[in-house]
């Protein structure tokens, strides 16, 4: 232990309504079984970690929640909506209530931060009058500490800074659910840890619904309320960082040593 706090936050399922419902869900490429009857809830208010080996399916996961990968078998609700009924613009719709963080952050070079977080406003074709975009620009810069940035370039920012500027992007739509692809990945410890610090901000204050994708431990101590041991195209373990970190499983202690 290395002296990183550890979310004591804990949620229930007695408790909580699922956001998302997963069940049965079935994904191969070839003879590759990348998801193979994968069962999955995420609650409301719940910040969830999906721990598993490179290549296990984390990623392939997210792409089916937000539908940007078909199944091949099983079911997939997001917010009483079934995923793989929906047509291009229903999906559209849906995903105005589901944020994505990417990797990478996804900004466009040529555009300035203020341009950056305009853009979902206008993708999705949300009627504000000037002065409103101009209010919920600032609003989510403020949300990430960043509200001198406004008029900057994406070039202009530091590796954190442009995390914080995507992660405000995602936060302009009021999203109920967000999906983290690696937030701490190619940062610094100190910044990752004011990141994930962050995403524990943005949970409490908007009560958002998160599945994180993460290989850093220390961001995995900070954000879960609960962490899901992804293993051989399976949810194979479930439980708080604590109960997992003792775990006799040798597939899940493995992460914790």
């Amino acid at each position: 232990m290395d002296g990183t706090a550890v979310n004591t936050n804990i949620f229930t399922k007695p408790d909580r309504d699922a956001v998302i419902t997963i069940r049965n869900l079935y994904k191969s490429f070839g003879d590759n079984k990348v998801l193979n009857g994968l069962d999955l809830d995420l609650y409301r208010g719940e910040n969830m970690v999906v721990l598993g080996k490179s290549g296990s399916g984390k990623s392939v996961l997210i792409k089916i929640i937000i539908g940007l990968m078909r199944p091949d078998n099983g079911s997939v609700h997001v917010l009483n909506h079934d995923i793989c009924q929906l047509n291009s613009s229903q999906l559209d719709k849906m995903r105005v209530k589901v944020g994505f963080l990417f990797q990478s952050n996804a900004l466009y070079d040529s555009m300035t931060v203020r341009e950056n977080l305009e853009f979902p406003l206008r993708r999705h074709w949300i009627k504000t009058t000037k002065e409103e975009v101009n209010r919920l620009v600032m609003e989510a810069l403020k949300n990430v500490g960043l509200p001198h940035t406004v008029d900057m370039m994406p070039s202009e920012l530091s590796g954190g800074m442009r995390k914080r500027i995507a992660l405000a992007r995602t936060l302009i739509l009021k999203p109920e659910i967000i999906l983290y692809d690696e937030p701490t990945t190619g940062l610094d410890p100190i910044t990752g840890k004011e990141i994930s610090h962050l995403m524990l901000d943005i949970q409490k204050k908007y009560n958002t619904s998160s599945i994180i994708i993460s290989h850093d431990i220390n961001c995995v101590k900070i954000v879960a309320n609960r962490i899901v041991m992804l293993i051989d195209g399976k949810c194979e373990a479930t439980g708080t960082y604590h109960e997992l970190s003792i775990s006799k499983d040798n597939r899940v202690k493995q992460f914790f040593e």
